[in-house]
């Protein structure tokens, strides 16, 4: 798969899936004009908004071919139910696999020892479940609001 602006090592993941193209909204988040600006997206349920969200972060993630270690999140991602946020972040997941991302999934309901020890072995991304003062509680949250990324 090639785009102008595909990330190499995005598309032969993409490639590997049998994406032999990108959706429109999957084209949209990477067209020059979207290049390090705030998006909203809004379209139909299977238009590929998920892989879009994880293409749209590649600029400021990707590093040559493998995103560098860091303890702090790279990119948070907030999603409006528990379910949504495992699905954005298996999603994800597969989509960055080969760069060496960490994707730490943090919704309540779940142990949340075992968010914080993921947390603490470092993460890229994270997929949070938007709930109320959830941004003020979550210390990863909050780090990422008070930093402006």
């Amino acid at each position: 798969m090639q785009h102008p602006n595909l990330h190499p090592s995005l598309a032969a993941t993409l490639a590997a899936r049998s994406y032999d193209t990108l959706t429109e909204v999957q084209s949209a988040v990477i067209a020059d004009e979207a290049q390090g600006r705030d998006l909203i997206v809004s379209a139909k349920t299977g238009s590929g908004k998920t892989v879009a969200f994880g293409l749209a972060f590649a600029p400021q993630l990707m590093d040559g071919e493998k995103i560098a270690w860091t303890r702090e999140p790279l990119a948070l991602v907030v999603a409006p139910t528990r379910e949504l946020a495992i699905q954005v972040s298996k999603e994800l997941e597969w989509l960055y696999a080969d760069a060496g991302a960490r994707v730490v999934t943090c919704v309540g309901g779940m142990d949340y020892r075992t968010e914080k020890r993921a947390l603490d072995r470092g993460a890229h991304r994270r997929a949070c479940r938007n709930r109320k003062g959830h941004a003020n509680s979550c210390e990863s949250c909050a780090k990422l609001r008070d930093s402006g990324r």
